[in-house]
């Protein structure tokens, strides 16, 4: 019987939703890195 296992639907639903949000976090801290280094040492320079 395929689809029987409630635990690995599970998992697997959760397993593709946190493959997408570790992809949204490393775009983020990307963008985050290049607006530090553009934007200089300075915070208040700095959006």
């Amino acid at each position: 019987m395929s689809g029987h296992s409630k635990w690995a639907n599970i998992k697997n639903k959760k397993g593709k939703a946190d493959a997408a949000r570790g992809n949204l976090f490393t775009k983020i801290g990307k963008e985050l890195q290049i607006a530090v280094k553009a934007g200089g040492p300075n915070p208040d320079a700095n959006s």
